[in-house]
Order: structure tokens, then C-alpha cells, then sequence
């Protein structure tokens, strides 16, 4: 049975992405939002959002930044402006699948009222973990590009040991960095000893980034404090790998001269091919999980 994609909108992932779905059997692809590339690149079907007919659709993509508060689309490859109605919505069918990276009030509202599947997808374990990875390697790029200092030999702290700080911990180690973690739970702080990291708990920060050179922070909650940066070296630097507004005092750093730095999407930025593959490959999944159980 065919099945229709709408793709609206997206970044540079999504150009791998509409790769990867393309090869997908009986599966035709609507791409809104990319006018400014080639017709070639991209194959046929490129059309206005006007042009879509949503009682057709079985699955539709948004970008990873969902939607605004008004509806509106980012469009990278387009200057025409996309808005999405609440009541658009409603016109697609019950089974239909709405991808988005992260969701708000207004597309959680929207994808409710019209008793509609919303996944997205940034807060799915297996996108979390396979996003990790490229998000630890543009860490260790910032690292590079920001400090005159060897990896190997310096000391690094990881704030949090989530999905994201577990992978960034192991990467910094594995390049001879003196790792400690700063994490909450028991088990945490168990888990980061046993793998020859140094353990700090979350209420003991301050205390542990007098000698740091670089702190690595990936709670999205106000934990780089004050008390943090004010005993941070001179030469030390923050990359603040939480989502935005981040976990960092910005305003204070700078006022201490501390370079800190609100790294965003980094997935997308160092490798945008990569992570449309990671996003293609597990909304492939679910379309077929779900297929399956229809």
C-alpha cells in the first residue's frame, strides 16, 4: 500500500533525510520548502503548501524546531512564509503521523484538538543517544578551535550524565583528558567511578572548577552558577551544550572574562548528513511499526 510523505520545511539534516526517504518502496514524497534547491537535487513534488492535500497524507515532517507560537514554519531553502493552522490540522486523517524535533504549547494544542499522533522525535531515547554522538564530536571541535592547550593532559568537567554527558565524557577520556562528572544520583556518581572518571555530586560543583580548564555543561536547568564560574581559572572555558536558554550564568562570565559558549544543535551543524540518516532511520521505523500493526 503507497504511502504519502509531506516534508515541510527543514534545515541542512533534512536534505539526507529526504535522501534516505526517497529509497523507501512505495512511498511518495511532497517537499515544501525547498524551492531554492534544485529541482534535480531534490526530484519532483516540490510544491506550496496551499498545493498539499492533508486528508492524504499518512505521515507529515516538520522541522526540528516544530513550529512557533503563531504556527509558522523555519524554512532554510525558501523565503515564501509557511504557517500551519490549528484547524489544518484536523483535516488529516485519524491515523496520520505528525514528526516534529521538539513540540510547544500551540503544536501539542493543534496535534490534540485534531486527535492526532505527534512524535518528537529530540525526545526519543535511541534520537537522544545516536545525536549524542555528533554532539560530543562538535564539543571536542569547539574544544580545539577555542583553547591553545592539548586535549590530552587537561582537565575537563562534564556537567550531567545523561544521554549527552555520558558520550561526551567517554569521548574527552578516550582523548586523555582528566575527566570528572558532575551528576545527582547515587547511581550516577557509582556508574561514573566505575568507568575511572571522577565522580562529583551536582551539590558540590563549585568546589571542583578551581582547577578545571574546561567545564561542559548539558543539564538545561540554571546549574553553571555563580559560585561555579567565580572559581573557574582565568583561562577557563564553558561550552554549554543544554538546549536553549542553556544552564549557564552567560551574563556573569562575561562579566569575570570567562568565554562561555551556547553550542546549539551541534548534530546539525557538524554533521548535518549524519543526523538527517539518524532522523530518516527511526521515522522509517515507526512508519513500519506502525504499518504493521494496522
Amino acid at each position: 500500500m503507497s504511502q504519502f510523505i509531506a516534508v515541510i520545511g527543514g534545515d541542512a539534516r533534512y536534505l539526507e533525510l529526504i535522501r534516505q526517504l526517497k529509497t523507501l518502496p512505495d512511498t511518495t514524497l511532497m517537499l515544501v520548502g525547498f524551492d531554492k534547491l534544485e529541482q534535480g537535487f531534490t526530484g519532483s513534488n516540490q510544491m506550496d503548501f496551499e498545493e498539499l492535500e492533508p486528508s492524504k497524507l499518512d505521515a507529515i515532517i516538520l522541522p526540528i524546531t516544530g513550529t512557533d507560537m503563531s504556527g509558522n514554519i523555519e524554512t532554510v531553502f525558501s523565503d515564501k512564509q509557511i504557517q500551519i493552522e490549528k484547524s489544518w490540522f484536523k483535516k488529516l486523517k485519524s491515523n496520520t503521523l505528525v514528526f516534529t524535533g521538539i513540540t510547544n504549547e500551540y503544536l501539542t494544542s493543534a496535534t490534540t484538538a485534531a486527535n492526532i499522533d505527534l512524535v518528537p522525535l529530540l525526545d526519543r531515547d535511541d534520537v537522544a543517544i545516536y545525536n549524542s554522538i555528533p554532539t560530543a564530536e562538535g564539543a571536542i571541535m569547539m574544544a580545539f578551535e577555542e583553547t591553545d592547550y592539548t586535549i590530552h593532559s587537561s582537565r575537563v568537567v562534564v556537567v550531567g550524565f545523561g544521554r549527552v554527558g555520558n558520550t561526551v565524557a567517554n569521548k574527552f577520556s578516550a582523548l586523555g583528558a582528566k575527566v570528572s562528572v558532575c551528576a545527582r544520583s547515587i547511581r550516577d556518581l557509582a556508574r561514573i567511578t566505575e568507568m575511572g572518571l571522577h565522580a562529583i555530586p551536582l551539590e558540590k560543583l563549585s568546589d571542583h572548577t578551581h582547577d578545571c580548564d574546561l567545564l561542559i555543561n548539558t543539564i538545561p536547568a540554571p546549574i553553571v552558577t555563580k559560585d561555579v564560574i567565580q572559581n573557574l581559572p582565568p583561562n577557563g572555558i564553558i561550552i554549554d551544550l543544554a538546549s536553549k536558554p542553556g544552564g549557564t550564568d552567560f551574563d556573569f562570565a562575561e562579566k569575570r572574562g570567562i568565554k562561555a559558549i551556547l553550542a546549539r544543535s551541534l548534530p546539525g551543524i557538524v554533521a548535518p548528513r549524519t543526523a538527517g540518516k539518524i532522523l530518516a532511520n527511526v521515522i522509517t521505523q515507526i512508519l513500519d511499526e506502525t504499518r504493521e500493526s494496522e
